[in-house]
């Protein structure tokens, strides 16, 4: 009789290559750990372990011993790193990448250096094992599997895997066995792992083998990956090659919770999957999914669902909701690549719609903006020129009569600020002063806070931030405070966790809590008293990753993930709901301004925090779909 592995693998064969995404969640983490193992890299790890997939998945016609998969699968990876150690002696920049790796290309924030301090500590203990008794410690502190399953995958008997881990755990200290599952909890695969290996093998055609249909559990299985993927296309925007692919469901899904897959029945109509790289909506972006609901990866709460897409792709502009309706202001069509633009668009929620307002008159990008009094105030900014100086214009806008008037200027230029409102006065805090030169993102970031009173159009200097100078970080303001959240003081020298609290009562400030995801080019908005930190990047990669504070208790946790990672968005709230507007995906190799993913966007999505509450239906007039919602156990 076939094992699990062999029916999945028959699937595989006849066609359905989302079976796959079955294999790789069962097997991903230990080959990941088996890989860190050989080359001692977690970046390159996860470069590798993908590769390894991939390679199983075009080869997997050649296996004969279906029920021996995962042994093939381990001397597959054996294989890619004996490879990726080949290339990478041929490169002629190795020695000056092995040199600039710990001072450049992996700098840490200042809130990760002791988490990075402690992994070095690890690895550099790991180093002095022998080859084999680092493999399983690696295979089960770090890929969490038991002596039986490491002696199945590296074809040894229990008893000598057993002797191996002993002998292992010898000849390291013990405080650093016990330091060994906190040091790497940090690095474990990105969620959307699977869902990338996924998409990717869609794409690669294999021969068929003859078959009869699968069991009501793999079925159903399989069909937990066709349905995520098509109702969040966010989770396979990582991926290079960005295909847009179609995949019509029933009119009535059912979706169970599998591996990294934790998603609750939805009742539901065709949707296209589409990666979010290929669409042909504006901007590079998909084309639009109006009237589809959607959700992303649930983490502890909340809802995402697609709006329509603002008519203006853009990148790093700011919003501020009046009366009910968002204004979108200036901005930039790519990142770093063009001029600032003025254009100024309006979104009016209830009828899911946008109409061009009255342009600012100062183009420029990076600005922020805040709303006193149903009038809207655009600080600072920058207009894109060759030195990236920081602007010290503001100009207020009526939104009643859709007309701009100048204001006095803000007392220090700068660009990449965040601005939020207490008491009617408006806090311009940190930014860029202009940029320096050289290697990409070194500017000269400021401390500076100074206070605008919109009353009598008169600026006042306040307490600069304490910990860093820092911009393109975020700032909310609850219960009279002012919260502001990451940043960076150097673009290509990492990112910050910090989050400060400023008193403009006091005019002091405190330091709260960290962000658990250190984060620059994101945005914050407030629901229901609480801050939510969404988007920003990793690695130039956009974040789906959405995280909410809570300044009441000074505690963070991780909500439901946004489905378009993004970095440059901007965010308002109306009624509760957060609306996420436009940005870039963004790109790890070959950083090119000009490529589509630092395209601005047209995307706007909206989050409903999980205890939102509201009189309005459950089925709106913007045509949201109908819900039912429950749990199924697996099998």
């Amino acid at each position: 009789m076939r094992t699990e592995d062999g029916s999945i693998i028959q699937d595989c064969l006849n066609g359905k290559p989302e079976a796959f995404g079955i294999l790789v969640d069962k097997y991903k983490e230990g080959i990941y750990a088996f890989v860190y193992a050989e080359i001692r890299n977690f970046q390159d790890a996860q470069d590798v372990t993908q590769e390894v997939f991939l390679r199983a998945y075009r080869d997997l016609c050649s296996l004969k011993r279906w029920d021996s998969f995962a042994f093939w699968l381990y001397r597959i990876a054996r294989r890619q790193c004996a490879l990726w150690f080949r290339n990478r002696s041929k490169r002629v920049d190795r020695d000056f990448i092995e040199d600039q790796e710990s001072k450049i290309i992996d700098a840490p924030s200042l809130d990760s250096y002791q988490e990075d301090q402690l992994s070095e500590s690890v690895r550099e203990a790991l180093d002095t094992l022998p080859k084999t008794y680092r493999e399983v410690l690696m295979l089960q502190y770090f890929g969490g599997m038991n002596s039986n399953e490491i002696a199945k995958v590296l074809g040894a008997s229990p008893t000598a895997i057993r002797m191996r881990l002993s002998r292992a755990r010898m000849q390291l200290k013990e405080e650093m066995v016990a330091m060994m599952g906190t040091a790497f909890e940090g690095q474990r695969l990105q969620a959307g792992f699977t869902f990338r290996i996924v998409e990717a093998v869609r794409r690669i055609k294999i021969n068929p083998v003859s078959t009869k249909g699968l069991p009501w559990g793999i079925s159903l299985a399989t069909g937990i990956l066709i349905t995520v993927l098509s109702i969040n296309p966010a989770l396979i925007s990582f991926d290079h090659v960005g295909m847009p692919i179609y995949s019509p469901l029933p009119a009535e899904s059912k979706v169970l919770k599998v591996g990294e897959i934790p998603v609750d029945i939805v009742k539901t109509s065709n949707i296209a999957i589409l990666s979010s790289k290929a669409g042909k909506g504006k901007g590079g972006e998909p084309e639009s999914m109006q009237n589809a609901f959607f959700m992303a990866p649930k983490g502890e709460g909340g809802e995402w669902r697609k709006g329509a897409d603002m008519p203006t792709a853009r990148v790093d502009m700011s919003s501020s909701a009046v009366n009910g309706k968002i204004y979108v202001i200036g901005g930039s069509v790519s990142n770093n690549n063009g001029p600032g633009i003025s254009i100024v668009e309006e979104y009016n929620p209830v009828t899911n719609t946008w109409m061009k307002k009255t342009d600012m008159p100062t183009a420029r990008t990076a600005l922020s903006s805040a709303a006193v009094k149903g009038k809207i105030y655009s600080i600072g900014g920058s207009t894109n020129d060759a030195d990236f100086t920081g602007l010290p214009i503001v100009e207020e806008y009526d939104p009643v009569t859709d007309k701009w008037t100048t204001k006095a200027d803000m007392p220090t230029p700068r660009w990449g600020l965040s601005a939020s409102v207490v008491n009617g006065k408006i806090y311009a805090i940190g930014g860029c002063l202009r940029y320096q030169g050289g290697a990409w993102g070194v500017g000269m970031p400021t401390a500076t806070v100074e206070e605008y009173n919109p009353e009598t159009d008169t600026w006042t200097k306040k307490a600069d931030m304490p910990t860093t100078p820092r911009w393109y970080h975020s700032s909310s303001a609850v219960n009279g405070k002012i919260y502001v959240i990451g940043g960076t003081s150097n673009l290509g020298h990492g990112k910050f966790s910090i989050v400060e609290e400023y008193d403009p009562v006091t005019d002091t400030w405190t330091r709260k809590t960290d962000m658990p995801t250190p984060r620059v080019w994101h945005c914050t908005s407030v629901s229901g008293g609480k801050i939510y930190a969404i988007g920003g990047f990793i690695d130039l990669v956009g974040l789906t990753i959405v995280e909410e504070y809570s300044p009441e208790t000074d505690t963070w946790k991780r909500v439901t993930d946004m489905p378009t990672g993004r970095q440059l968005v901007t965010a308002s709230e109306v009624d509760g709901r957060i609306y996420v507007i436009g940005g870039a995906i963004g790109k790890f190799q070959d950083v090119n301004w000009n490529d589509p993913e630092w395209k601005g966007l047209s995307i706007m999505e909206e989050y409903t925090p999980e205890d939102w509450q509201s009189e309005q239906s459950v089925v709106s007039p913007q045509g949201k779909l109908p819900k039912t919602w429950g749990n199924i156990k697996s099998r």
